[in-house]
């Protein structure tokens, strides 16, 4: 073919295009769309009918790649093809076994009748091709992409066109029990770094149609797979659309775990308080599509993001669903109690014991005052003291290999707790509320709120060491306005408690029987707000029947 098709591609040729608006570090800017992949100029670049010149801008392409495997043989003794794959991407038993086998045992005749450059590369797929995922390229990005994502590519003598074979197969763990999330009752199943395993758990559960899975490539040299996933029937189409927007305008190097998507998503990225929710249970995703939410899947990662998000998100347990409702009722207001005593409680120690004597019993009173004689330091100084080093030996536990771990954080917050009472550093008193604090933010089921309230008990503690109680309110007043202004995709934060609706509140503080949960959240399953008939409450049969059998004798 004439033109630069005929022309070996050169180093010069796989310069990366800086995108539109950035410069390169001479100061020269460069153009493109906001996704371009690692080299941007592929995508002009048309597959030929000459092997040989496909098979050189491969090798250019993959010049010092050993894990890249190239092998070209003769159909039928008459047609010459090629095959290229990635070791370790691809199955190379079902390429060898299955692909090139049957290529080999192709007659002359069929290979003579193929060899006709009249005829259409989807000859091929009907005469010969033992499989039944294949893809059509006729370009060298496209070509390149199916290579790095582990299919094998048939090139042929004579056909400016290749075939993309799906013969994808890696090594991933098994499916698992949930870590982050684990309950008492319920699914065991949790997600796993392969995003075609992921998306088959939530398709296991919604057999239906409906379900919708959108799949958008992130990143410049990871080139991530992110798959949008939503029920067509119940998603809100605004959000669904900001989704998308949000997700297409991304411009970054790579993505290695959803943590990335879900900072350059996010409505409030100044805020501390979680806006998008990540789970590592395929039910839970379930739970949210079957509200009208969109669930978020990233490859080479097992949590999957889930918007849009509220506040009482963070204080539900899955395991709220699979029990009792009374028992997962009061549950909850414990996680609530909890949540208010990781917030609050060194800091009330700290106003009361400061500012506040008087608030006391008197008994209680000369009792703190007597652990307190001799202790150095003032009651802010001493609980910060205490907060930091359960800080460090909480994070020194997680940093460690997990059978030391939970040891050493346990013995240490003993051995250091009582080793500073008997030095005279702290009080016995403030050892027990920081034993309380920590176990109330071990409380609560989501770990990124309880992050949040470490960092925000902190701010808290400095303003009751300074303004006593006044310091406590004016803190949990701006806390307050701050979740009154945040936004999740257009949804506010603190639904339904504001705005409020009395109808969704029958899932905030306590869950209300499974009979009575007829409606979806209103702010976000408004398409289809009704989700199981009425009059599902069980009644006992009528006395006045009689049993099966029974009768007047």
């Amino acid at each position: 073919m004439p033109g630069p098709y005929r022309k070996p591609l050169r180093a010069a040729f796989f310069r990366r295009q800086q995108p539109s608006g950035q410069q390169d570090r001479k100061g020269r800017s460069g153009g493109g769309k906001a996704q371009k992949m690692l080299y941007p100029t592929l995508e002009e670049y048309r597959l030929t009918a000459e092997l040989k010149l496909n098979l050189e801008q491969l090798h250019v392409i993959f010049a010092k790649c050993c894990d890249v495997v190239h092998r070209d043989f003769y159909l039928g003794q008459v047609l010459k093809v090629g095959i290229i794959y990635i070791d370790g991407l691809a199955d190379k038993k079902l390429v060898e076994d299955t692909l090139v086998r049957t290529l080999q045992q192709g007659s002359p005749q069929l290979a003579r009748e193929l060899a006709d450059r009249s005829r259409d590369v989807t000859t091929v797929m009907e005469k010969i091709m033992p499989m039944t995922d294949v893809a059509v390229v006729d370009n060298m990005a496209s070509l390149v992409k199916h290579l790095l994502e582990g299919d094998t590519v048939l090139l042929l003598e004579g056909y400016n066109k290749a075939l993309a074979l799906s013969t994808r197969s890696w090594e991933h763990r098994a499916i698992e029990e949930p870590v982050a999330e684990s309950v008492v009752r319920g699914p065991r199943e949790s997600f796993i770094e392969s995003l075609r395993a992921n998306t088959a758990l939530i398709r296991r559960r919604l057999k239906t149609p409906s379900l919708k899975m959108e799949t958008i490539c992130l990143g410049r040299y990871t080139m991530t797979n992110v798959v949008i996933t939503y029920l067509e029937d119940l998603v809100d189409p605004m959000v669904l659309r900001e989704v998308r927007r949000r997700l297409e305008r991304i411009q970054i190097d790579g993505i290695l775990e959803s943590a990335y998507i879900e900072e350059l998503i996010e409505d409030n990225p100044s805020s501390p308080f979680p806006q998008i929710d990540h789970t590592e249970r395929p039910d839970k995703v379930v739970a949210a599509l079957l509200e009208g939410r969109v669930g978020i899947l990233v490859d080479n990662t097992p949590f999957a993001l889930i918007v849009p998000t509220l506040f009482i998100q963070f204080i539900q347990s899955c395991e709220d669903y699979y029990e009792r409702y009374y028992l997962s009722s009061f549950l909850r207001l414990a996680r609530f109690a909890a949540l208010n005593i990781a917030l609050l409680l060194p800091a009330a120690y700290v106003a009361v014991s400061t500012f506040h004597q008087e608030m006391l019993p008197t008994n209680l009173l000369i009792r703190l005052a007597s652990q307190r004689e001799g202790i150095p330091f003032p009651a802010v100084i001493e609980a910060l003291i205490m907060e930091l080093s359960f800080e460090l030996l909480r994070e020194a536990g997680v940093r460690l290999p997990r059978q030391v771990g939970q040891a050493v954080s346990i013995v240490g917050a003993l051995v250091i707790g009582e080793a500073a009472v008997s030095a005279g550093l702290v009080s016995p008193a403030m050892v027990i509320v920081v034993a309380l604090t920590g176990i109330s933010s071990f409380a609560l089921p989501s770990f990124a709120m309880a992050i949040t309230l470490r960092l925000l008990r902190f701010i808290i503690l400095i303003l009751a060491g300074t303004l006593g109680f006044y310091g406590i309110m004016l803190g949990l007043l701006v806390i307050l306005v701050h979740l009154n202004t945040l936004r999740s995709f257009g949804v506010p934060y603190l639904a339904p408690v504001t705005p409020w609706n009395f109808s969704d509140f029958k899932d905030v503080l306590v869950r209300t029987p499974r009979w009575a949960m007829n409606s979806r959240p209103s702010q976000i399953g408004y398409r289809d707000p009704v989700r199981q008939g009425a009059g599902l409450k069980p009644t006992p049969p009528a006395s006045s029947n009689p049993r099966p059998g029974e009768g007047k004798s």
